[in-house]
């Protein structure tokens, strides 16, 4: 493909080509989304919903830092970018499930996953299971702001649009239930 390696873990953490992290960490890519990318193409649709939602939650945590996300006062930096990297994670999670790429029971699975750890870092942050609900809601509701605005940008029918939102509701609770399980 004639790129580098840091090229393509860019791309990933920018939301333009989906990867999945192995039990191990190592990062497993599409090659069908890489060579997409390198032959000039890019995601465009519900897809980019990971980007929108990604964009909407860094303009609020810096527009109201205490007022919207007083538990992200309580994280030290190296937590904020542990949960920064889940949260990429997570989008590419839903843009997946959203454009129905991959078996919905392993992308759930891996949702599951991915808020467990996000779980972990929380408590060991010392925030309060009243805190990591707040965090969760905070995410999201921005979530479902960016899934929206993205199915009404590409004429998504109304019944598109419902099963879409249900689709990111059902992913956002496996994530709940693996922070719950996290503070179990």
């Amino acid at each position: 493909l004639n790129v580098d390696e840091s090229t393509l873990r860019r791309w990933a953490d920018a939301g333009q080509v989906r990867t999945f992290r192995t039990p191990g960490g190592h990062r497993r890519f599409a090659e069908g989304d890489v060579r997409a990318i390198v032959g000039g193409k890019t995601r465009t649709g519900v897809s980019n919903v990971g980007d929108l939602a990604t964009r909407r939650i860094r303009q609020q945590l810096h527009r109201h830092p205490g007022a919207q996300a007083d538990w992200y006062e309580s994280v030290d930096e190296a937590q904020r970018e542990e949960l920064r990297v889940l949260g990429r994670r997570l989008m590419a999670l839903v843009a997946d499930f959203v454009a129905k790429r991959g078996r919905r029971a392993s992308l759930l699975e891996e949702a599951g996953r991915t808020g467990a750890e996000y779980g972990i870092v929380l408590v060991n942050g010392g925030l309060t299971l009243s805190q990591a609900m707040h965090a969760f809601t905070f995410f999201r509701r921005s979530l479902d702001q960016s899934t929206k605005q993205a199915l009404a940008k590409v004429g998504t029918s109304p019944q598109e649009s419902v099963e879409a939102c249900e689709q990111v509701m059902a992913l956002a609770d496996d994530v709940l239930m693996g922070i719950a399980r996290a503070y179990e």
